[in-house]
């Protein structure tokens, strides 16, 4: 892959992660606001990261990223399976099952936080965006936890 697609590949990578964020931001401020149908369209919507974290696995072989980097993404890819498995096609009320939300939770912050790293790959700006976002997410989801339990 050349300079100008491993750029590319770099920016696709970090407005992914920032969206990401924000878009889970947004769907718990709907949890929050008790807007359920409003938060399952924004999982639903969130959970199409997959389109560009696939592109991103597939294309960082040609851009010679480091192993970390196959990590991030597929702990990302990881996860969006699992939550699309749980939540959008079993429809599992896993969250009341201690052992199996503290390990769904611990999944969702490794894979977020991993994120983080891939957007790094495009600057400095961008690692403090997805730092940022990355960091009221969290927060807002331990804020609607202790509000709501869930």
């Amino acid at each position: 892959m050349n300079a100008q697609g491993g750029e590319a590949a770099n920016l696709i990578g970090a407005i992914t992660a920032v969206a990401y964020n924000v878009m889970i931001i947004a769907l718990l401020a709907a949890r929050l606001a008790q807007r359920p149908r409003l938060k399952y369209w924004l999982g639903a919507v969130a959970i199409c990261s997959v389109i560009p974290l696939t592109f991103l696995l597939v294309v960082g072989r040609s851009a010679n990223r480091p192993p970390i980097y196959f990590g991030w993404i597929g702990l990302m890819l990881f996860f969006q399976i699992v939550e699309l498995m749980l939540d959008y096609i079993l429809e599992f009320e896993f969250r009341s099952v201690r052992w199996m939300a503290i390990t769904y939770v611990m999944l969702f912050f490794g894979a977020t936080g991993g994120m983080i790293g891939v957007a790094a790959q495009a600057g400095k700006g961008w690692v403090i965006a997805a730092a940022l976002t990355w960091l009221v997410m969290a927060a807002l989801s331990f804020i609607q936890h202790a509000i709501t339990g869930l």
